[in-house]
């Protein structure tokens, strides 16, 4: 992509509050990652507004708009995100924390049906901060917004297995259901286990004999969502060992939850 393009920069920080959960918005200019003091004393001015201690876990996702390569796209994503990273850390905000940091790359647009082209562009080359309470639904809710964890109860594992049983099918069935009705929301599928010793973030998965337990419990699912009809291209996985115990006993640790990225 040239660079030097004759463009008005524009910093904006937004907030939307969701019954659970708040997301924050950090703009960039076109073909950067970083900010300059100026910005920077905005955007911690701002943060110091959100009081960090109310929120249990911070995700970073990072974006781009929609000109350039995929892969010139998905390297500056990433690159927002480590500098917005680099940045709380070294403020003192969000240790132990930040659980996601993720570059999604660039904003698809149809521009023949854009109104305003320049402002929409502007608003894509960002970084969004969701910040979460430790509040989770267990199914997805009537109006669900971006940072909802749905805790799947019913989706649940035997000790060492990513395998899914008869009732976490039909529970993913009715998912489904909820799914297609909303047919723009996007998520993360998030694997869990419990019982690990304190050196082992995860677990062994005794079908293939490899410590990436919670990864394969969220692939499984991922999986039977596709087969079902369900895009893969609204859908991610990630396993998270036993970062996040529910406090409910084994049984419920050993779980995947869904994470509302977009709508």
């Amino acid at each position: 992509m040239k660079r030097g393009l004759k463009i008005v920069f524009f910093l904006f920080f937004g907030a939307l509050t969701a019954q659970i959960n708040t997301v924050k918005s950090v703009y960039f200019e076109l073909d950067k990652f970083s900010l300059n003091q100026k910005e920077i004393n905005q955007m911690v001015t701002l943060l110091d507004s959100a009081n960090f201690s109310r929120f249990k876990a911070i995700y970073l996702y990072g974006y781009c708009d929609d000109r350039g390569s995929l892969e010139y796209n998905d390297k500056l994503s990433k690159k927002r995100v480590a500098f917005i990273q680099n940045l709380l850390l070294s403020k003192g905000y969000a240790q132990n924390k930040i659980f996601i940091c993720e570059g999604r790359g660039k904003v698809v647009l149809d521009k023949d049906t854009v109104i305003n082209l320049k402002e929409v562009r502007d608003k894509n080359r960002r970084v969004d901060l969701i910040l979460v309470k430790n509040v989770f639904y267990t199914s997805i809710p009537e109006h669900p917004k971006i940072g909802d964890n749905i805790v799947l109860e019913r989706v649940t594992f035997e000790m060492g297995s990513s395998e899914l049983s008869l009732n976490a099918k039909k529970e993913l069935d009715r998912t489904i259901v909820l799914l297609k009705k909303h047919k723009t929301l996007r998520f993360e599928i998030k694997g869990h286990v419990c019982c690990t010793s304190r050196k082992n973030t995860d677990g062994i998965d005794k079908e293939t004999n490899e410590r990436n337990l919670s990864e394969n419990r969220a692939r499984n699912v991922f999986n039977y969502l596709r087969s079902m009809g369900i895009s893969p291209y609204r859908m991610s996985y990630k396993g998270y060992g036993n970062q996040f115990p529910l406090g409910k006993g084994d049984a419920q640790d050993r779980r995947v939850e869904l994470f509302v990225t977009k709508l």
